[in-house]
C-alpha cells in the first residue's frame, strides 16, 4: 500500500483526523488540536522577544486585493474563490430543479467579493500600506490564519485547508534579511527541541507554467526561499514544515509600501505549517501523545 495512504489511514484509525470524503479536507480531533495549540505556544515563546504586532485575519480576503497581489499570475492552479447564489425566486426554482435532476447547478452562482486566503500574509500588505510610511525601524507582524490551496492529495501533509502562522518583517533590505537569517537559526532550534529529524534547503514556490519554471529557477538561484524539511511520508521527499522567504521589494512595489526615508520597502517572512508539524510529531513519536518522550512532553505541556 502507498506509504502516504498508509499514514493517512493510521491517522483516521487513531481518530486524529476525520475523513470528510474530500482529499485534503479533514476534521481534527481534540488531541490533534491540542498539539497544534502547544506548538503555537512554542512558536510564540521563540518570537516573543521581538514584540511583533499580533493581527488575525479570517480565511477569506478582499477579491480586489487578491487580484492586485499578483497571485493569479503565479499560482492560478491553487486559487479558490467564493461563489454565492444571487438570484430571485425563479432562479431558486431553477437551482432546485438542477439539484433534483442531478445536474450541474454551479451556473446559478456568481463570484462574490471574497476569495479564500492563500497565505496568511496576503491580507496584511494592503492594511500596512494604508498606515503610510513605515516607522524608522520598520514593522513586524504576527499572523495566523486558515489558508486554502487547491491541490487535492492523499498525502495528509498536503491539505487543501490548513493553518499557517507567520512572522512578517517590513523594512529595508538589510533589516528584513537580518530577520530571515535570525529565524533560519531559530527555526532549527525550534524543530530541534521537538526531537524531529530535519534539513534546511533552498527551495522555490510552485509557479505555474513555462514562465513559472523560469521564475522558480531564478528564485532558487537568488536564494530567496529556504525550507525546513522533515520526513513525514518519505525520507526521499521530506515535507516542508517551515519556510523562510525574502520577497525583495515585490510587495513594497505592489502596495506602495515605503520606508521612513521614502524608499520602497522590502519584506520577508517565516511561515510555520501548523498541521504539518503536528503530523511530523505523530509520524515520528507515534499517534498516542501519552507515549511521547518525557523530554518532548515537557517542552510542549510543561
Amino acid at each position: 500500500m502507498d506509504a502516504q495512504v498508509s499514514f493517512l489511514d493510521q491517522l483516521f484509525d487513531a481518530g486524529l483526523l476525520i475523513d470528510t470524503g474530500v482529499p485534503g479536507l479533514y476534521g481534527r480531533s481534540g488531541a490533534f488540536e491540542d498539539v497544534i495549540d502547544r506548538f503555537d505556544a512554542l512558536i510564540t515563546s521563540f518570537g516573543r522577544q521581538d514584540g511583533a504586532e499580533v493581527v488575525r485575519f479570517p480565511p477569506g480576503m478582499n477579491r480586489a486585493h487578491f487580484e492586485r497581489s499578483g497571485y493569479l499570475k503565479s499560482f492560478p492552479q491553487l486559487a479558490g474563490t467564493v461563489h454565492c447564489f444571487c438570484g430571485d425566486d425563479a432562479g431558486h426554482a431553477d437551482l432546485l430543479q438542477c439539484l433534483s435532476e442531478g445536474k450541474d447547478w454551479s451556473a446559478r452562482q456568481e463570484m462574490s467579493d471574497v476569495v479564500l486566503t492563500p497565505a496568511a500574509c496576503y491580507p496584511l500588505y494592503p492594511m500596512a500600506a494604508k498606515r503610510g510610511a513605515l516607522p524608522a525601524n520598520g514593522r513586524l507582524f504576527d499572523l495566523l490564519s486558515y489558508c486554502f490551496r487547491h491541490e487535492p492529495s492523499q498525502d495528509p501533509a498536503r491539505m487543501q485547508m490548513f493553518r499557517m502562522r507567520e512572522y512578517v518583517r517590513m523594512g529595508t533590505r538589510d533589516e528584513v534579511l537580518a530577520f530571515r537569517e535570525a529565524w533560519l537559526q531559530r527555526g532549527r532550534e525550534l524543530i530541534g527541541v521537538l526531537e524531529l529529524p530535519f534539513e534546511v534547503d533552498v527551495a522555490n514556490d510552485p509557479f505555474f507554467g513555462r514562465a513559472g519554471r523560469m521564475m522558480a529557477s531564478s528564485q532558487r538561484d537568488q536564494g530567496l526561499k529556504f525550507e525546513l524539511l522533515v520526513p513525514v511520508n518519505s525520507a526521499v521527499k521530506p515535507t516542508a514544515c517551515l519556510s523562510f522567504n525574502y520577497h525583495q521589494d515585490h510587495f513594497g512595489q505592489t502596495w506602495g509600501l515605503t520606508t521612513a526615508s521614502g524608499e520602497t520597502a522590502h519584506t520577508a517572512c517565516v511561515g510555520f505549517g501548523m498541521e504539518r508539524v503536528a503530523l511530523a510529531l505523530f509520524r515520528h513519536h507515534g499517534v498516542d501523545v501519552e507515549a511521547w518522550p518525557r523530554s518532548l512532553r515537557r517542552v510542549l505541556w510543561g
